[in-house]
């Protein structure tokens, strides 16, 4: 449970961000709130040189209407989230979500941007992104470039930022009135999702059913077809491939799939 030895550096800004990891490259990592690296740099999983600290970048802790949209600096910390009352009007499932994530330590340092550049499919905040259709915002050394959350997450922890970038923000579409709901089975409150779902008005995502958050498009399709919460539901596990493991079977989780769904429609509305 000890770290291999690493090169500690703190930074204050973005650009001083962005020219630790142009300098170090492969050989560094990012730390924002530690929930997910440092596990791993203890169990030796992950064994990078340098760890760059971007913890301080102030900068980065905000939520903004925009517009239409709401924009929400990476470095925001779960429960950040959950309390802000711009989330809280105009964006409730995320605000929702990031509430339900861990423990209180944990959402008292976890990060959005920490999450989603992670890339656990059994984490929920990637899963709430893709339903409502979210943009990541990455800066490197060629400048800023988007992309959607439907193209971000390519495979468990794989995402297309390369080395010498930096997720600096999220941008959601506000709500406004559509339906939502959010549930989860885990073995323990504080557990990482044997299965959950996410419904964002006519959107479901699926966590923990493959090696990325996913669409439930077969539910999708059927809904936009009239079909009722229940019907719709049955359709939740098509298309998925659940791990098959000590916890959960890959039928017992498609199961879970079909319930969950069925329920955060109805909380939904639908």
């Amino acid at each position: 449970m000890i770290p291999a030895q690493f090169t500690y550096r703190r930074v204050s800004s973005v650009d001083e961000a962005l020219a630790a990891v142009a300098e170090h490259g492969d050989d560094a990592k990012l730390l924002a709130g530690g929930q997910s690296l440092l596990p791993l740099m203890k169990l030796r999983f992950a064994a990078p040189e340098v760890v760059i600290d971007i913890g301080p970048l102030d900068e980065l802790r905000y939520v903004r209407a925009e517009g239409g949209e709401i924009a929400i600096g990476a470095m925001s910390r779960y429960h950040d989230l959950h309390r802000d009352p711009v989330l809280a009007e105009h964006a409730p499932l995320l605000a929702h979500v990031a509430g339900e994530v861990g423990d209180q330590q944990v959402r008292h340092r976890g990060t959005i941007g920490g999450s989603l550049v992670h890339a656990d499919p059994a984490a929920d905040l990637p899963a709430a992104v893709l339903a409502v259709d979210g943009v990541l915002v990455a800066r490197g050394p060629d400048g800023e470039r988007r992309i959607p959350a439907a193209e971000f997450f390519q495979g468990p922890f794989e995402t297309p930022l390369a080395p010498e970038e930096l997720l600096t923000e999220v941008r959601i579409p506000a709500q406004g009135g559509a339906g939502w709901g959010f549930e989860k089975f885990t073995r323990r409150s504080i557990d990482w999702a044997i299965v959950g779902v996410v419904v964002a008005g006519s959107a479901v995502s699926l966590i923990n059913m493959g090696g990325t958050p996913l669409r439930a498009s077969a539910t999708e399709a059927a809904l936009a077809d009239g079909a009722s919460a229940a019907e719709a539901a049955a359709l939740a596990a098509e298309g998925t491939s659940p791990a098959d493991e000590a916890h959960a079977t890959a039928e017992y989780r498609q199961h879970l799939a079909r319930v969950l769904t069925e329920r955060a429609l109805v909380s939904a509305g639908r």
